[in-house]
């Protein structure tokens, strides 16, 4: 059995994802180099993942506005990963804003702390 039978996927597995098959095992007798072929042929993003650390102050929030993860001292994230949603367009700039706003935070710490 593979994993996408497991809870908690199984609740949102309707059929496995192979074109041309409503086979919900067809992937179950794949060796491993078909397997790896079809995740190549198949697989792709339309956007930049974002928000695996996302930034913000709920109970699904990792980090804080000032990119410092919640319950770690001296932690920050700072990439895409702290975006709270997916933007309209690339990630890049917003990703060196982000940065350069985390050079900011970290430079103004290092000030209150020496003098």
């Amino acid at each position: 059995m593979g994993i996408a039978h497991c809870a908690p996927f199984a609740a949102y597995l309707a059929r496995a994802y192979l074109p041309a098959s409503d086979d919900l095992d067809c992937l179950d007798g794949m060796d491993d180099a078909a397997l790896e072929e079809h995740v190549r042929r198949w697989s792709a993003t339309s956007y930049h993942p974002v928000g695996t650390c996302a930034m913000g102050t709920g109970d699904d929030s990792v980090v804080n506005a000032d990119l410092e993860v919640y319950g770690v001292e001296r932690l920050r994230v700072v990439d895409a990963s702290v975006m709270p949603t997916v933007i309209s367009g690339n990630t890049n700039a917003p990703t060196i804003m982000i940065a350069e706003r985390a050079a900011e935070l970290i430079g103004e710490r290092r000030r209150r702390q020496s003098g």
